[in-house]
């Protein structure tokens, strides 16, 4: 293996990461698959939908197992190892395709790869590869790597507001009795706020006097620093639904406090736009190991 870098880094869209970033970063993406017809991205598709009042419009689907089996071969002939870090395999079968993928390789190259589950999407993706990306930098060996990967998905925490939560009833990711319970709440003025546990979404409170998203995601924030007790640097992405507006008054915000780091800002992909709809805003940090 002479003359090949140490770790490569193969990775599934699921993480939201700016172009730069993953260009700087060598990171291989493979993408999922979707069906836009003429649409440039998921929240025009969804809005044209409602316009012509469609119920059921995105097609979607994971890579397959011969995406990844490309993309592991390509890999190997510049890196010694690889990692591939996949979206939660809680609500998809992205992880189980990379399984599937190494399992075809030889043993000499199947030894070679290692399939890391995220256990979380967006941001709490990204922030994870970025963080593996930062290790391999160091020159920790891969062992290693993944030790400090499973220490962080604890530390890692993703939160978000929808603008309507019809979406993930409609993808299945949420019942149609928490959907209604979270409209309703809509209704009197209480925001419903959501986030990633243990690789699922859920329902993790409600904010009552909610003026915009905003403001109510980063006082959440807020209150959760306070209960740190580590000084370390924390991390934080933003990530949204076809919201600048409001991703940029979130990071405005978020800047301000002390000991934070904002990674990146960009917009929630095809795939989980698909299940958020337009107007979402997530915010994801992570405790420093």
């Amino acid at each position: 293996m002479e003359g090949k870098q140490k770790i490569g880094l193969v990775c599934d869209e699921g993480g939201d990461l700016p172009k730069e970033l993953i260009e700087k970063n060598q990171i291989t993406i493979i993408p999922f698959k979707i069906d836009l017809g003429e649409m440039k991205n998921i929240y025009q598709k969804i809005r044209e939908a409602e316009r012509q009042r469609i119920k059921s419009f995105v097609k979607t689907s994971q890579p397959s197992p011969g995406d990844f089996l490309f993309a592991f071969k390509e890999k190997l002939k510049r890196f010694e190892k690889v990692i591939c870090i996949t979206i939660t395999s809680k609500h998809s079968g992205t992880y189980n395709s990379a399984i599937q993928a190494k399992n075809f390789l030889e043993a000499n190259s199947k030894n070679r790869i290692e399939i890391f589950d995220s256990l979380s999407g967006s941001a709490g993706e990204g922030l994870l590869i970025l963080k593996a990306a930062s290790l391999i930098k160091k020159g920790l060996k891969i062992k290693e790597i993944l030790r400090d990967l499973k220490e962080s998905i604890s530390k890692t925490h993703l939160i978000f507001m929808l603008e309507d939560p019809k979406w993930l009833e409609a993808s299945g990711r949420l019942p149609s009795l928490v959907v209604a319970w979270l409209r309703g709440m809509q209704k009197i003025g209480v925001r419903p706020l959501l986030g990633v546990k243990k690789g699922e979404i859920k329902p993790i409170g409600i904010k009552k006097g909610v003026k915009d998203i905003a403001t109510a995601l980063f006082k959440e924030f807020e209150t959760k620093l306070s209960k740190l007790k580590s000084n370390g640097i924390i991390k934080v992405a933003i990530t949204h639904a076809d919201n600048l507006k409001e991703a940029i008054e979130l990071k405005e915000m978020v800047q301000n406090l002390k000991n934070t780091e904002i990674s990146f800002i960009n917009l929630i992909g095809n795939i989980l736009g698909g299940l958020t709809g337009p107007g979402a805003l997530a915010l994801t940090w992570q405790e420093s190991c």
